[in-house]
């Protein structure tokens, strides 16, 4: 009997504290509580990781012997479970190589439907190519009107130059007498064609003469037998007066040769035009231009494999060349000293720019923009003319004559040629990632970009965001022939699925080209969820990190409905998440706490919503009953000036200017894809990283200009990147914690006595670290076919130190015992501490109370590793005058945690500062001072201002998106929004 409940007796992973819980099967369950109470120690680390333990084991024993074995969950027993699949956020692949398409699959299908169903076409001239039998042929031909009159003509001299008379009598002598030069008809046995050796000609042998019907078909295969025969398998069917709606499907063509072009000039309207010349070719190839093309398979679409991929760049799409702007970094320099890699101190180079000033008669004193451009040109990238070169030696002068190379020329040649890793890197500072010219970032080769489906390539089917590639697929059935769409039918259908189900999960903006490293977190879970509702598995246990995460609220409501999908399709869905949305429409939720750390761990809610909001324990039921909400400001901070952004147009932003309001506090809002992390990440930062910094290894998005640079001091990224690579890193180590705590390690009375210093107590160097593990605390297990696995270590037991090294003590505690401690534990052990409890105060301030000192950076999500990063900018010694941006940073963060982020993003602005926050959580944008609202839609529909002002001047503009869902939290505006029915308490103005 199937059981109704997975059961969950004696949880105790982390800090759970002898959990019982049971969850009900085919439904879905929200696990919510604050930050920390134990949210993904039940949900992932208990109940997931059994599941995988169990089918672990039920492999066989071979197999189990190259997996390792797998510890057991601090549970006593889980009942019920279903075969588990986690989706959690975990960072796409780092690999450029890696695609939207590739990693969804999608790729892979549209290479089958390419190679298929493609039509290839000649990457010169653009016209259809293909692979014919002769009976194919003769099959078209016998397709005309009956009774179209046509010759079959064999094309022995292709555009070649010559005057061809011993190849016109061996024709005679062959017993053909009829031929077309350059399109002009001859009888051979009347007279031969007088042609002028020194220009290109084309031959055509007329072998037959015929009129289309069924009872010429022998003797029009004979004849086109002959043809290909004589040509080397290429032919030609020529209609001198072709019926309207004639149609051979080959390869149209035209005369050729100088005559033919000559005798086109002189007579335009000679109806010699309306003729119709086909080619047909045995092998794949341009019968007019004579290139052959290689055979059409799946491996010709892979950009990761030899067979597809752009020969010049390999298959990424991107090339590093040496970048002008780079090399000549102020133009108003002199001459001698404008090129940046170039010093005019070393011998070589000012004998170079000497001579080669001279010989243009220019100053080496004069600035480089005052110079011809045509000048400028050849001091770039050489002399068009060779120069005199001469300079004194100690044993004389000496003197040569050549073309000076240009300084970037010289760049390049020796970027190949150098053997020094040394030179190499220095030339790499002058040099800039672009578009591969060969392919145009397409990372396919010519061939493979020339087969077209309903007359587009893949390349440009990738370049269609999802939702566009979903209307181009959906309609292109109509326009394919019979055999086509036979052929394409179940393709196309699994294409169709895969792009809907990306829809469905609010990514229709992105497009199938976008490299997966530039993916969020939340992005790339959606992919994964979106690949799994189209796995179309039943009775499945599905967990789930946060989906909503990234989401507007608009696109929020279209992932629950997904969700609600594949629950109805007959799966558990076990959701771990904040989102209040999502908790309305989840059949059962569960809520951890009472608080984070050690005073969670508990199960403080279990059942539907109502429970929820009638608990006065539960502190996310106070926030969904309304008895505390975060509050609206009573006033917005009035501008202290501008920072505004001028013609912004990288992406799919559309020239867009924007004013930002320095010492005040601004979020840039909009659907997913709409442009917000362009103009921010690519145009704000890097464009103030060039500008302010001179930073050069930069390069800032398409835009005019940043104008009022001069009221702002610095400026300070606070992302969502790791803060650390190995379990090593950890937040002791990267807000500095750590070398407080292990000064006092050493300055214990233990440790002075064997001569410890603070570099014992690190674990990074050998000494006091556990010798078995690294100092790392646990051990990877490869899984060969899964998902690496990390264990304790067996020699330290998971605490990093050896045995000598845990002998020391303060106050009781190793240093193990230590970095095992939450920050909130932390601030209370080390009250005596004034300068450590200020740098753990900056840590629960930004809502990180929860969080473990040693816990490694690798497990932190985006959002921890933006809040580290913070805390560490507010430990800083700030004058004011700062910009500080930040995305996404209430990204996993319970309301009660997202209310002290957002008092210490205010306090950030009270100082002086500017602060610009991109953000889709509607309580942080209504306690914005200004809103810039990008959209309305993602993708090429977006990257427009569709508002801008206070929050309540965008909640009053009907085109906003973001507009309409503020409606609901904001007591001012007398508008509905879209969750206006909600019982949604009006917000306190404190509690």
């Amino acid at each position: 009997m199937t059981r109704e409940y997975i059961e969950v007796r004696g949880a105790e992973e982390h800090n759970l504290k002898d959990v019982d819980v049971r969850i009900p099967r085919e439904e879905l369950t929200v696990v919510t509580g604050l930050s920390g109470s134990g949210k993904s120690s039940l949900a992932f680390e208990t109940i997931y990781a059994e599941g995988q333990r169990r089918y672990i084991e039920s492999l066989s024993a071979y197999a189990r012997n190259f997996l390792g074995q797998m510890d057991k969950p601090q549970v006593e027993t889980v009942e019920g479970l279903s075969p588990a699949i986690s989706i959690d956020q975990k960072a796409a692949a780092n690999n450029p190589r890696s695609t939207v398409g590739t990693v969804t699959e999608l790729h892979d299908y549209l290479r089958l439907l390419y190679a298929r169903v493609g039509v290839p076409h000649c990457p010169e001239c653009g016209r259809e190519v293909g692979e014919q039998s002769a009976q194919n042929m003769v099959r078209r031909i016998l397709d005309l009107p009956e009774g179209t009159k046509a010759k079959i003509a064999a094309p022995i001299v292709r555009d070649q130059k010559g005057a061809f008379a011993d190849r016109f009598d061996d024709l005679v002598a062959d017993g053909y007498g009829r031929v077309e030069v350059d399109g002009e008809p001859y009888d051979l046995t009347v007279e031969r064609p007088d042609l002028d050796e020194n220009y290109d000609h084309t031959i055509d042998v007329v072998v037959d003469r015929v009129t289309v019907s069924e009872e010429a078909r022998s003797r029009i295969t004979d004849s086109v037998e002959t043809a290909l025969e004589e040509a080397d398998g290429v032919l030609k069917v020529i209609l001198p007066d072709p019926p309207a709606d004639a149609e051979l499907g080959g390869a149209t063509a035209r005369s050729t040769g100088d005559l033919a072009d000559a005798e086109a000039g002189d007579e335009e309207t000679d109806g010699e035009d309306d003729r119709l010349v086909v080619e047909f070719s045995e092998e794949l190839a341009c019968t007019h231009c004579g290139i052959d093309i290689s055979e059409i398979e799946t491996r010709s679409f892979s950009f990761n494999s030899p067979h597809g991929a752009c020969p010049e760049c390999e298959g990424i799409g991107q090339s590093k060349e040496v970048s002008e702007d780079l090399v000549i970094q102020d133009p108003s320099k002199p001459l001698k000293d404008v090129f940046e890699p170039w010093s005019y101190n070393r011998t070589y180079y000012s004998r170079q720019l000497d001579n080669v000033a001279e010989h243009f008669g220019v100053d080496l004193n004069t600035p480089f923009e005052d110079l011809d451009e045509e000048i400028q040109r050849q001091f770039l990238y050489g002399t068009d003319d060779v120069v005199h070169f001469q300079w004194t030696t100690r044993n004389g002068t000496r003197e040569k004559t050549e073309r000076f190379e240009g300084v970037i020329e010289n760049l390049e040649r020796r970027y190949v040629e150098t053997d020094s890793d040394r030179a190499r890197d220095h030339i790499e500072d002058y040099m800039a990632t672009t578009t591969c010219p060969a392919c145009d970032g397409t990372r396919l080769k010519a061939e493979s970009r020339h087969v077209l489906v309903d007359g587009t390539s893949i390349t440009e089917v990738n370049e269609l965001s999802i939702g566009d590639a979903l209307a181009h697929f959906e309609a292109m059935e109509a326009n394919l022939d019979e055999r086509q769409t036979k052929i394409a039918e179940e393709i196309l259908k699994e294409i169709r699925a895969r792009l809907g189900f990306m829809t469905e999960v609010g990514l229709e903006y992105l497009t199938l080209d976008r490299e997966a490293a530039t993916l969020s977190g939340g992005e790339s879970q959606r992919i994964r969820l979106a690949t799994q509702i189209g796995s179309g598995l039943v009775g499945v246990l599905y967990v789930l990190d946060e989906p909503s995460i990234g989401l507007h609220q608009r696109d929020n409501d279209r992932l629950l409905n997904t969700l609600e999908e594949l629950r109805d399709l007959g799966n558990t869905l076990i959701v771990v998440e904040h989102d209040t949305e999502t908790m309305r429409r989840a059949d059962n939720v569960v809520d951890m706490g009472p608080g984070p750390g050690k005073r969670g761990g508990e199960v403080v809610v279990n059942g539907d919503l109502d429970a929820l909001v009638d608990c006065d324990e539960s502190i996310t039921g106070d926030y969904l009953a309304g008895r505390k909400a975060i509050p609206v400001p009573s006033d917005r901070r009035a501008a202290d000036g501008h920072l505004t952004i001028e013609g912004a147009r990288q992406h799919n932003l559309r020239d867009v200017d924007v004013d930002l309001p320095l010492g005040c506090f601004t979020t840039i809002t909009g659907v997913s894809g709409s442009g917000k992390s362009t103009l921010m990440h690519d145009i704000l930062y890097k464009g103030l990283a060039r500008q302010m910094n001179d930073n050069t290894s930069v390069d800032p998005g398409d835009h005019d200009a940043i104008a009022g640079t001069d009221q702002i001091e610095t400026v300070r990224l606070i992302d969502q990147s790791p803060i650390g690579r190995t379990p090593r890193s950890n937040p002791a180590t990267y807000t500095n914690v750590f070398d407080y705590v292990r000064e006092l390690f050493a300055e214990t009375d233990l440790a002075n006595q064997r001569g410890y210093d603070k570099g014992r107590f690190s674990f990074n160097v050998k000494g006091g670290r556990c010798a078995a593990c690294g100092g790392q605390g646990t051990v990877t297990i490869e899984m060969n076919f899964l998902s690496d696995v990390h264990v304790p270590c067996e020699e330290c037991g998971g605490a990093r130190y050896n045995d000598e090294t845990l002998d020391v003590t303060f106050r009781g505690k190793t240093i193990a015992d230590v970095l095992d401690m939450s920050v909130d534990e932390a601030y209370d052990f080390f009250e005596s501490h004034g300068q450590l409890r200020r740098r753990l105060k900056l840590l629960k301030d930004v809502g990180l109370g929860y969080m473990r000192l040693g816990q490694p950076s690798t497990t932190l999500s985006g959002g921890e590793a933006q809040r580290v990063k913070l805390a560490e900018e507010l430990g800083k010694k700030d004058s004011g005058d700062a910009l500080y941006l930040l995305d996404e940073p209430t990204t996993g963060l319970h309301p009660h945690d997202e209310r002290k982020l957002i008092e210490v993003l205010h306090r950030l602005t009270d100082d002086g500062n500017t602060v610009v926050v991109i953000e889709h959580e509607l309580d942080l944008v209504k306690n914005a001072d200004h809103v810039v609202d990008l959209g309305p839609e993602g993708g090429e529909h977006g990257g427009d201002v569709v508002a801008t002002g206070t929050p309540e001047d965008v909640a009053r503009n009907d085109d906003s998106h973001t507009g309409r869902y503020l409606r609901d939290l904001l007591p001012t505006v007398d508008m509905e929004g879209p969750r206006a029915d909600r019982d949604v308490a009006a917000p306190a103005a404190d509690d």
